[in-house]
């Protein structure tokens, strides 16, 4: 690894470190901390975020600066921009680790360190967790400072909306510092994002405000002419700038300010600092900055992708888009819709083509499955592309808005499985558990690329017919098989297949641990020993049939999951057995019963 020496950054052990430093000593730490992060993060083998991290260089040092973490608490939304946190922390000489097995975690955690209040990995999380550990402090009679820092996409989630309501009206210390690259991984949508775009370019109401405030406190007013002043401030506001929005739930609103000026930072954090009410700071920063290529691509250089062998191999992402493509050219009706995640659930490439038809409804996966509903219900058929752990966000709304209305929906939770470097807040292996026990819902999962094809094709197919009801189709980061294309298939409706005979043993794959396990028989095979595989397709409805004449013809049976055993596909399969009264013993292969740490899929 390439890294230079940086004797400022190189001496900080921790925030404390930061306290005697001259603004000219932080302005340098500043750059050391930069050049740390483009020299370390773009040579992980591993990848790593990146864009978000260069750009709030200057707001973290800022807070190191003037807070005192772990005693005031510090909680950052997500911990796609906590790198600079970490390594002001004393985990700076541990950055080439990040996200790799027994290395940093991805995201803040709070078993890693104590300067990491609250731990996170999905957005919207830091003002409710901010205003809780604020109620907390207020009620055992302390006094120290909450800060939660949060980026503007996570700002258009609603439980952020909900925080700060909440917030507000508890009218106690807190400050809510929002970071406005004006996107999160891709571009934010909108009114919202809108809405801060009009303070940033807004000017003029701050300066007003503050000449209103002092000719209203000179006067002497009666009553009645102080609410009809502050009736004209309140038209003022309106009329001048948004900030409304966050001053009437309860929240003095500073800014917005330079996200790069470390003195202004100081001046307004500071003022903030001694502030009794709760407090927004607005703060401007670049997404990338320091750094050309993430300056000139903040979408694509939202995190560094693993060093490429060079040779260009499809994964199960890609044959979704090909095949939305295909079914979206065959059928008007078949619409996108996605929850901040163009990006990574690959319908960005096709957001040209069916621009009308894409819909991107920011970090709001609670209002993309209603949305969803809505226009299921209203004749078309909507593809809600969401990554498996973020569908857990929005239980209710499938159950509630999609399954009891039988709405044509068809899920593709895309990182489904074990996902590796992000760690257990981005693992995908709850959702069979979470899908599988609602009624009207197909749950299915392809051994490979063709499968997934057809299983798409399947749930178009399945829409129009008398048995019409929503579907779930789950698929990994995975590369693919390599498999030729396939001409697409209307597949059964919960039926699965045999792979091989074999005998004594069957083992019971579902999704793509259906091929492993028919490779690994293959190998099996050569030493002697001969295994029946089988691929189930369906999670639900389940291939009752298989299942007992598997059971049937062989001693024992094993189930293959990328999965929590508890709930998922094996606890279905044991289920069937449980009432059949057949003596074949059953082994569940998954993921046990606890959260899995990052590290590469291999690990």
């Amino acid at each position: 690894m390439s890294r230079t020496a940086k004797p400022l950054l190189d001496s900080i052990g921790g925030p404390e470190d930061l306290k005697g430093l001259s603004l000219t000593q932080l302005e340098q730490l500043c750059r050391d901390v930069r050049q740390d992060i483009i020299e370390v993060i773009r040579e992980l083998p591993c990848g790593g975020h990146f864009g978000a991290n260069l750009g709030t260089v200057e707001l973290t040092v800022a807070l190191h600066h003037l807070f005192d973490s772990p005693t005031d608490k510090l909680i950052w939304d997500v911990g796609h921009q906590a790198y600079p946190h970490k390594m002001l922390t004393g985990r700076c000489d541990r950055l080439h680790t990040i996200r790799q097995l027994d290395g940093l975690a991805p995201f803040c955690k709070t078993a890693e360190s104590p300067h990491d209040a609250f731990g996170a990995g999905h957005g919207g999380t830091s003002i409710s967790a901010a205003v809780g550990f604020a109620a907390a402090r207020d009620l055992a009679g302390d006094d120290h400072h909450v800060v939660a820092i949060i980026g503007d996409g996570s700002l258009t989630a609603g439980m952020s909306f909900e925080g700060l309501d909440h917030g507000g009206g508890l009218n106690t210390r807190l400050i809510v510092v929002v970071n406005d690259n004006g996107m999160g991984i891709s571009p934010n949508v909108g009114a919202l994002s809108h809405y801060l775009t009009q303070i940033r370019v807004g000017k003029g109401y701050n300066y007003l405000k503050e000449q209103f405030e002092s000719l209203f406190h000179r006067l002497p007013l009666g009553d009645e002419v102080i609410h009809g002043v502050e009736r004209v401030d309140q038209t003022v506001r309106h009329a001048m700038l948004p900030s409304v929005y966050f001053e009437d739930l309860g929240f003095q609103y500073l800014g917005p300010i330079d996200g790069h000026s470390l003195d202004t930072l100081l001046r307004t954090l500071r003022f903030a600092k001694s502030s009794k009410r709760p407090v927004v700071v607005h703060v401007m920063t670049e997404k990338g900055k320091g750094y050309a290529d993430a300056e000139a691509d903040a979408g694509k250089m939202h995190a560094v992708k693993p060093a490429s062998s060079g040779k260009k191999v499809k994964a199960y992402t890609d044959i979704f888009v090909e095949t939305f493509d295909l079914l979206a050219e065959r059928d008007p009706r078949v619409v996108g819709v996605t929850a901040a995640m163009l990006d990574g659930t690959g319908l960005v490439k096709l957001q040209d083509k069916y621009r009308a038809r894409i819909f991107d409804v920011g970090m709001a996966e609670q209002h993309a499955v209603t949305f969803s509903a809505g226009l299921a219900m209203g004749g078309q058929r909507p593809v809600a592309a969401i990554y498996s752990t973020f569908l857990q966000r929005a239980y209710d709304q499938v159950l509630h808005d999609v399954a009891i209305h039988n709405a044509p929906v068809l899920f593709c939770l895309d990182r489904a499985g074990c996902v590796g470097n992000d760690g257990p807040t981005h693992q995908g292996m709850f959702d069979f558990a979470y899908l599988r026990h609602i009624p009207n819902l197909v749950v299915m999962a392809p051994k490979d690329e063709n499968e997934l094809r057809h299983m798409m094709h399947t749930a178009m197919l399945h829409f129009d017919s008398p048995a019409a009801s929503p579907v779930a189709i789950r698929y990994p980061r995975d590369n693919v098989f390599e498999l030729a294309p396939a001409e697409l298939e209307a597949l059964p409706l919960g039926k699965g297949e045999v792979l091989r005979e074999g005998a004594g043993t069957a083992v019971l794959g579902i999704g793509v641990m259906a091929s492993l396990a028919a490779e690994a028989a293959e190998l099996l095979a050569a030493e002697g020993t001969n295994l029946t595989v089988a691929n189930a397709r369906f999670v639900k409805p389940l291939d009752r049939e298989l299942v007992l004449d598997l059971a049937r013809r062989h001693e024992r049976l094993v189930t293959v999951e990328d999965h929590a055993v508890q709930g998922g596909f094996g606890s279905a399969v044991a289920e069937v057995l449980a009432t059949s009264g057949l003596p074949c013993l059953l082994q569940i292969l998954g993921v046990p019963d606890e959260f899995v740490e990052h590290g590469d899929r291999a690990d």
